[in-house]
């Protein structure tokens, strides 16, 4: 592990810790070595987790700081929320674990924000309870979508499988009312530069599926695909975007098929996770695409059933972690490497000395 990744600082929100968010986070740190490659920085009242890690019985010891400024590499650090001791009741929300999922998120985002930490990863949230305590969002890709001012994609990855949905927390029968030629055209582009600029794909190929059963069976089933998506299929591919589709959703997910891309765009929700959940399991990272911070999480829920049973599996946990740290890496070095490239030069012949051109406008 380079010492840039070692000095990679990971902001970390601990979601409803009357589920498994506190125990997969505890789990994902348990191993001492952990802190060699990256420097945790948790947004939580820390006596929750010196009560946490008992019930867990994990020695772990905490760096406990006011501010993210003064985490230390090499530590465990715990931005504390809270002096106060925290009730736990495993296995059902409550109003204060839901206010302190809230307090813990928009402390962690605040520090992001603030360039305190480099990345985000989130810890599982009840969003219905979340929106009974006054957060005004339907899950955490909104209101991240609302911190950065612009749309982002919900991307769900794995090493072996990459799937974005256009459409994210809608009723179904409002999907096809929310799929137009604009709407995607942005999303497979934003997808096309995420894949290039994230995950260090050179010339990515994307397919795209339909939004009816088998794709609209030339139209009897439905028109969308005719109306709508293969003409911009066909214009992003004309543009350069390797872009193909529409195919039917109900036989892409194959792995002859959908191996052939390095990532796949569906219309909505449960047409894109519902296979990706299956395939990539324990491994599956859920990572907001196209904002100008990066953030990801485990791509399961708060799983209420197992909560302080020592049951809950931490590796999708610990999978995002490293999405992340990945992810930053390579942003950073596409960064790097765009603001430091070859640019024309003229020579003043009569002082004997080259000086570098000004810089294209963007």
């Amino acid at each position: 592990m380079s010492a840039k990744q070692q000095r990679v600082k990971v902001g970390i929100s601990i979601g409803d810790y009357n589920g498994i968010g506190p125990e997969i986070i505890i789990k994902t740190l348990r191993d001492k070595a952990m802190t060699d490659f990256f420097t945790p920085v948790i947004f939580s009242p820390a006596k929750l987790f010196a009560y946490q890690k008992n019930v867990f019985k994990i020695n772990q010891n905490y760096h406990i700081i006011d501010s993210a400024t003064q985490a230390q590499a090499g530590k465990i650090n715990i931005v504390n929320l809270s002096a106060d001791n925290v009730m736990v009741d495993f296995g059902k929300p409550t109003q204060a674990s839901t206010q302190f999922a809230i307090q813990s998120l928009e402390a962690a985002m605040g520090a992001l924000q603030n360039g305190e930490v480099d990345l985000l990863v989130t810890a599982p949230i009840n969003k219905d309870e979340m929106i009974r305590e006054g957060f005004p969002f339907t899950g955490h890709t909104e209101y991240l979508e609302k911190c950065a001012g612009k749309k982002g994609l919900m991307f769900m990855i794995s090493d072996d499988l990459k799937v974005a949905v256009s459409t994210h927390h809608i009723p179904v029968a409002e999907v096809a009312g929310q799929i137009n030629a604009e709407k995607l055209k942005k999303q497979i582009r934003l997808l096309n530069r995420c894949l290039k600029e994230d995950f260090s794909v050179e010339k990515p190929k994307i397919a795209v599926l339909g939004l009816n059963p088998h794709a609209g069976d030339g139209g009897t089933i439905g028109t969308e695909e005719q109306t709508i998506i293969s003409p911009v299929i066909r214009e992003l591919f004309d543009d350069g975007i390797l872009t193909f589709g529409p195919y039917p959703a109900d036989s892409f997910f194959q792995p002859e098929k959908y191996s052939a891309f390095d990532a796949v765009l569906a219309m909505y929700h449960d047409q894109g996770l519902t296979p990706f959940k299956t395939l990539a399991y324990e491994l599956g990272v859920n990572y907001t695409a196209g904002l100008p911070f990066v953030r990801t999480s485990p791509d399961h829920g708060v799983a209420y059933d197992i909560a302080g049973k020592n049951l809950a599996d931490a590796t999708s946990f610990e999978e995002a972690v490293f999405a992340g740290i990945r992810i930053f890496l390579n942003r950073t070095e596409n960064a790097e490497l765009y603001s430091n490239r070859l640019r024309p030069r003229r020579s003043y012949k009569e002082n004997n000395r080259d000086e570098d051109l000004p810089a294209e406008s963007e």
